[in-house]
């Protein structure tokens, strides 16, 4: 089995290490009602996505009885 040969230096690791950084998300506003949203998702506000609508808000409405 294999085996390392030197102890990994701290530095070293950390170089290594050094692009598993979390990012945050990026947030945009929307365009329909100016709620941040994420980038390229719905927005949870007004369910629009460039212009088009993909989901309606859930409520009652009156047809439902």
């Amino acid at each position: 089995m294999a085996l390392p040969k030197r102890k990994t230096s701290k530095s070293k690791k950390g170089m290594r290490r050094s692009h598993q950084a979390l990012r945050s998300h990026m947030l945009t506003a929307c365009d329909n009602c100016g709620e941040l949203r994420r980038a390229h998702r719905i927005c949870p506000a007004c369910g629009y996505y460039k212009g088009t609508q993909y989901r309606v808000k859930n409520g009652r409405s009156d047809e439902a009885g």
